[in-house]
């Protein structure tokens, strides 16, 4: 499933290979998140020109709009979503955590009011998994609770626990059940191997304790998974805690299962976390930003609404993807200005591919063994004219 083909000498860097019922992943990899099925303003085929080897769907929002019975149906996500690769559903912890204005934690799970009508809910471990595996994705991740930033020891004890209890849980029904739930594929162009099993992460929580960062990837560790995230970064806490948050966990995690850090970055960052040990990484940076007008380039992010840009007859970055090049940043601003929807899909695509070319650059020089090199003159050269 993952094999791990070569390690940096001078940093925890690692390159692998991540094999799914759907294809194989090349890592460290970046995952474009497309939330509802579907990558904000990008058609599938964009992704596939991008050469995305892996998408998000995300389980809180399909299971509320339009059920996973529906997507089950009709084929999966994949069947679904014309979407013919990996696909990776969250458990949607995080999003109970961040969208429901009610909520109560208990051990059975979380009952919520929904965010779109105030239906009251109650997502479980058994539940999140069973929607997973309606849905068909590729990976699944267990049902965590997301402990807040900052947060008290004693709360962070008693989620920590909590958490291996839910992941005990969703094992369990994953083992008895998600084989048998899998859906059968509607598009008879897709290559479905419906056969192969759904594989299932962990979620190592522990907040900013690093005795119970260890404490969670142990315990997680001993049950098994097809590999492991590190959840509960990227909720409000500084970058230092962050990485803190990596270096207490990252060291109890086994070699040969993928590492995954949720909902990153900036390239910078993913660079570090690459540095110390991470394989995988999604986050809707890249795509919000874009619609937005701030494009990623190798001299820090740019903002193409400036005026700057006006009359600017360059091509966005000098070795823009050939969807792009033929595109002038004068004409890019003129289309956020006039409102355009050409505007956030040409930005959408050019920051996935800003992402997912750092992630070649970072595969390529792992294997050359010059890594630490390639994340210093990238950093370098970004920081030094991040600007306008």
């Amino acid at each position: 499933m993952f094999e791990l083909l070569a390690t940096d000498p001078s940093t925890k860097a690692r390159r692998g290979r991540l094999t799914t019922a759907h294809g194989v992943i090349e890592t460290p990899v970046f995952m474009p998140v497309g939330t509802q099925g579907s990558v904000k303003t990008l058609h599938p085929d964009e992704l596939r020109l991008l050469d995305a080897e892996i998408i998000l769907g995300n389980t809180y929002h399909l299971w509320l709009r339009p059920g996973e019975q529906i997507i089950h149906d009709l084929g999966g996500l994949h069947g679904f979503t014309t979407w013919d690769r990996p696909m990776l559903t969250d458990s949607g912890g995080f999003q109970v955590w961040s969208l429901a204005k009610i909520r109560k934690i208990t051990e059975e799970g979380v009952r919520f009011q929904n965010h779109l009508d105030g239906t009251p809910m109650l997502l479980s471990p058994e539940k999140s998994m069973e929607i997973q595996a309606a849905l068909g994705s590729d990976i699944a991740m267990l049902f965590d609770e997301c402990p807040p930033y900052p947060c008290e020891r004693q709360y962070a004890e008693k989620s920590t626990s909590l958490t291996t209890r839910w992941a005990e849980r969703c094992k369990k029904w994953h083992q008895e059940h998600a084989a048998s739930t899998f859906p059968t594929p509607q598009t008879p162009n897709l290559n479905l191997e419906t056969t192969k099993r759904q594989l299932l992460f962990g979620i190592v929580q522990g907040s900013t304790f690093a005795d119970l960062r260890e404490q969670s990837a142990r315990e997680l560790t001993a049950l098994d998974f097809d590999g492991y995230a590190i959840g509960g970064v990227s909720v409000g806490e500084p970058e230092e805690e962050m990485f803190r948050a990596i270096n207490h966990a990252e060291p109890f995690l086994p070699a040969n299962k993928p590492r995954y850090a949720m909902g990153l970055g900036t390239p910078p960052q993913m660079l570090e976390m690459i540095g110390r040990g991470i394989d995988m990484f999604d986050c809707v940076h890249p795509t919000r930003s874009a619609r937005h007008g701030l494009a990623f380039t190798p001299d820090g992010p740019i903002h193409i609404k400036n005026a700057i840009y006006q009359k600017d007859p360059a091509p966005l970055t000098e070795d823009c993807h050939p969807h792009l090049a033929p595109f002038s940043r004068a004409y890019l601003r003129h289309l956020f200005k006039a409102g355009e929807m050409l505007a956030l899909r040409l930005l959408s695509f050019h920051n996935l591919d800003f992402y997912l070319r750092l992630m070649r650059g970072a595969r390529e020089t792992i294997e050359a063994g010059s890594f630490r090199d390639f994340q210093t003159s990238f950093c370098e050269r970004y920081h030094k004219h991040k600007s306008s």
